[in-house]
C-alpha cells in the first residue's frame, strides 16, 4: 500500500514484518536509523511525539505496533509470546540496515526494552546500539503486578457482565495517567486519547490483561546480557511507577559501553511525557556514553 501522510508529516503505511500484516510510522532523515518498540498494550503511536522531534533533526526513524497491539495481526494463542515479537523485530531491523545501508540502533519502552536487549544478544542481527527504557524482564516484572492492583482494573475483571465500551475508556485512560505519567494530572489528553483508542472496548481490555498474565513466565531472565558487544544506555524515569531499576547493575556491570540516565520527574514512558529531552539523549547516543566506544 502507498503511505500517506499524516497532518504530523509522520509517514504511516501498512506493512509485512515476519508475516505479521501490521501498522508502521516513520520519518525520513540521515544517519544510522532507529528503531522505536513499544511497550505492553501500547501501540507505534506512543513514539510520535519522538518522531516529530527525530523528522525536524533529520535523523531517519521508524516504529510499528508489535503483534497483538495497535493496529496489528492477533497473536498466535498457541505459541510463546516473545519469539513472535522477535521475530518481527528482526524483520524490522534487516529492512531498515538494508534501505539505510547502515547498522540500526534500537530503543525500546518496557516491554520493547526487554526485545530491544535481546535483538542485542543475537550477533547476527545489524545492531548498533540500543537504549532500552525502564525494560522488562531484568529480575522482575513488577509491571503488571502494578496493573493488577490498580482497583479500575480489578473492577473490570470481577465484573459480572461486560462493561459497556463508554465505560471501559475512561478507565483505560484513568489507569495509564496513574501509571504511566510521573504526573498523572499533567497527562496529554490526545496522548491518553490516542492510547485509549486500542484498547476501546470490554473484550479488547480482557484480552490484553490475559496477554499480560500469559507473558510474565517469560520474562523471567528472557535475555543473555553477556552476548551483548554493542553500545548501550538504560534510561530510567525517576517517577517510574512501574518498573523500578533493580538489575540496572548487572546490565552495567555485564555489559562493555554501558550507561544509564535517570530522568527527573518523570515516569515509565518519556517518549510522551518528555520527548524534547529523551530526543537529545537518543540523538547524542553512544557519543553521550561515559565509556564511549
Amino acid at each position: 500500500m502507498t503511505p500517506t501522510r499524516a497532518k504530523t508529516t509522520l509517514i504511516e503505511h501498512r506493512k509485512v514484518l515476519a508475516g505479521v500484516r501490521t501498522r508502521g510510522l516513520a520519518v525520513h532523515g540521515d544517519g544510522p536509523p532507529v528503531l522505536m518498540l513499544h511497550g505492553y498494550a501500547d501501540s507505534a503511536d506512543t513514539w510520535r511525539p519522538l518522531l516529530e522531534q527525530f523528522r525536524d533533526a533529520g535523523r531517519a526513524a521508524a516504529a510499528f505496533d508489535l503483534r497483538g497491539f495497535g493496529a496489528a495481526d492477533q497473536l498466535d494463542p498457541l505459541g510463546l509470546l516473545m519469539p513472535q515479537w522477535d521475530d518481527m523485530v528482526e524483520a524490522a531491523i534487516e529492512e531498515l540496515a538494508e534501505e539505510h545501508r547502515s547498522r540500526v540502533y534500537v530503543v525500546g519502552n518496557s516491554l520493547g526494552g526487554a526485545l530491544s536487549l535481546r535483538a542485542a544478544g543475537r550477533p547476527e542481527l545489524p545492531v548498533g546500539g540500543i537504549v532500552p527504557i525502564a525494560p522488562a524482564g531484568l529480575h522482575m516484572a513488577s509491571w503488571f503486578a502494578a496493573i493488577e492492583r490498580e482497583w479500575l482494573v480489578r473492577l473490570l475483571r470481577i465484573s459480572p457482565v461486560p462493561v459497556p465500551d463508554a465505560v471501559v475508556k475512561p478507565i483505560v485512560g484513568r489507569v495509564y495517567r496513574t501509571l504511566a505519567f510521573g504526573d498523572p494530572g499533567g497527562a496529554d489528553p490526545g496522548v491518553v486519547a490516542t492510547f485509549t483508542g486500542h484498547i476501546s472496548s470490554f473484550a479488547k481490555s480482557m484480552g490484553v490483561l490475559d496477554t499480560g498474565r500469559r507473558l510474565l513466565p517469560e520474562l523471567n531472565d528472557p535475555f543473555d546480557l553477556e552476548r551483548i558487544d554493542c553500545p548501550l544506555l538504560l534510561i530510567w524515569g525517576e517517577r517510574d511507577r512501574m518498573v523500578f531499576t533493580t538489575g540496572a547493575e548487572r546490565v552495567l556491570r555485564t555489559v562493555d559501553y554501558s550507561d544509564i540516565e535517570v530522568i527527573p520527574d518523570c515516569g515509565h514512558c518519556p517518549q510522551v511525557e518528555m520527548p524534547e529531552l529523551l530526543a537529545e539523549l537518543l540523538l547524542g547516543f553512544p557519543g553521550n556514553l561515559e565509556y564511549a566506544p
